[in-house]
């Protein structure tokens, strides 16, 4: 799928014009926000995002579905072996766009469903956002945004997008586009009428966007969270008949059916970026926003756990990225990185200095994989890493936090307001030997257990009183507006 580079001669001239300027020394560069890969051409930035797409899911790891484009992508690309994201929708999304844990501005505890004003705060500076100060002009999201549909100052186009189409909400129908009973489609701030199945219609939006984008001068920034293969479980009669066993397809045949779908849709956008002779200098992220759900065996295995668990099945995803102008594929990395990393990492890219971009009060807890993914160093600064669910309230949370060598789950009472005791339960893995989970050793070590779940209060006192409430909240009694229209929405010309 690696096609030639086509090299824009304004894209020449840019990079030549920062060469020259870098002359007078590396450290003016600095101050100006600009990082050493300012100095050659920007990539296109593709970021792929699957939706409950569990480890076992895809071919390279096992026999469940079948994922050719993704497998070659994964070959001829970098594996990242030990890819965290959230244990769920929402909280991924905007760990990815913000470069921090959602905590910190109350979208870590649920997902934003269809009754809840509540979204991504606009003091968060979003990747787009800061992509378009690098010079991408065109930057477009085409799939489902999941970040507040109640408010203008939500929408994809408020926060740094040029470009929309899909769907606010999460769970929409697959055929009919609805959710709530409300038609659920957009191209830009208008309802659309465009008929059609929702994995085809996000990848025909994405492939029609990157033609375009690659005929500008400027690189482009392209996001394709796909809402497959989430429920509810429909395939397109053709994709199941693949799987199915007998005249009534099990949901299980059709997740088959879906995820081949969303595998011919990714295809068909590398295919794209191919055709526009610039993928050589695009760098294209494909991942999944947290584990398959659990009622299928299959979908996670050989990991325990699943989606809304702090166990590996509903963190640990399949991920993968390719740049072939600057990094070399066909490698496996096993450092334990995630979602939080993408904007630092592709900001870098961009020639923008990540900690530049840092505000008071509000720091990057992501890292630039930079120079981990170019080979020029083996490893990176210690950190521990913290995963944190709380969608049935707070009597039922799960938190965990990953060091160098173990990994602590709490699940119970907001640890918080309740002493660690008999209400919860601990598990405590030595993780670098046991990646699979399978024996928990707290009881063997008390003191690593305490420091632990100190850090874990520390990370759950970060969240704000101003956050996202438990799923149910609002539900009842609750009526959506027409079309989802969130300029009809009540509230939605409210000031930001």
């Amino acid at each position: 799928m690696v096609g030639s580079n086509k090299l824009s001669f304004f894209r020449h001239i840019a990079a030549g014009l920062i060469l020259i300027s870098s002359l007078g020394g590396w450290a003016q560069a600095a101050c100006a926000g600009l990082t050493d890969e300012a100095v050659t051409e920007k990539p296109n930035v593709v970021v792929i995002l699957a939706d409950d797409l569990g480890w076992g899911a895809v071919g390279y790891h096992s026999d469940f579905a079948e994922t050719p484009n993704i497998d070659q992508f994964v070959a001829s690309g970098i594996e990242l072996d030990r890819f965290y994201v959230a244990p769920m929708c929402s909280p991924t999304r905007a760990g990815l766009l913000t470069g921090r844990y959602p905590i910190r501005f109350g979208l870590a505890r649920a997902v934003i469903p269809p009754q809840r004003n509540f979204g991504l705060p606009v003091t968060e500076r979003m990747l787009p956002e800061l992509l378009a100060e690098a010079g991408y002009q065109q930057r477009g999201i085409f799939g489902k945004w999941h970040l507040g549909h109640h408010h203008r100052k939500w929408h994809p186009l408020s926060r740094g997008f040029t470009q929309f189409e899909g769907h606010y909400n999460g769970a929409i129908d697959y055929f009919d586009l609805t959710r709530e009973g409300e038609r659920d489609w957009h191209v830009g701030f208008e309802p659309s009428p465009k008929p059609g199945y929702a994995t085809d219609l996000i990848a025909d939006a994405a492939c029609r966007f990157i033609e375009q984008a690659a005929a500008d001068e400027a690189p482009y920034f392209c996001y394709v969270p796909f809402n497959a293969p989430h429920s509810p479980f429909q395939a397109k009669p053709a994709d199941v008949q693949r799987y199915a066993q007998a005249d009534k397809p099990t949901a299980e045949e059709k997740l088959q059916g879906m995820i081949w779908s969303m595998d011919q849709g990714i295809g068909r956008i590398l295919q794209a970026i191919d055709e526009t002779g610039e993928s050589d200098n695009t760098q294209i992220w494909i991942l999944s926003d947290n584990g398959g759900v659990g009622r299928f065996d299959r979908n996670n295995q050989p990991l325990r756990g699943s989606k809304l668990t702090t166990f590996e099945g509903g963190t640990r995803v399949i991920a993968s990225v390719r740049w072939p102008a600057r990094w070399k594929g066909e490698r496996k990395i096993t450092e334990q990185i995630g979602y939080i990393d993408l904007l630092p990492t592709i900001v870098t890219s961009a020639g923008l200095n990540p900690k530049a971009l840092e505000r008071p009060g509000r720091p990057l807890d992501g890292l630039p994989l930079n120079d981990l993914l170019a080979g020029t160093a083996d490893d990176l600064p210690d950190r521990d890493w913290y995963s944190y669910h709380g969608q049935s309230g707070e009597q039922k949370e799960t938190m965990s936090i990953h060091t160098a060598d173990w990994k602590l789950i709490v699940m119970g009472p907001d640890v918080r307001r309740h002493e660690i005791g008999p209400d919860h339960q601990l598990f405590l893995f030595e993780i670098a030997r046991d990646p699979l989970e399978k024996s928990n050793v707290a009881n063997e070590h008390p003191k690593i257990v305490a420091e632990l779940t100190g850090k874990l209060i520390a990370h759950r006192s970060l969240q704000p009183d101003a956050s996202v409430p438990t799923f149910r909240v609002g539900k009842e009694g609750f009526q959506p507006w027409a079309n989802w229209d969130i300029r009809q929405a009540p509230g939605s010309k409210d000031p930001p």
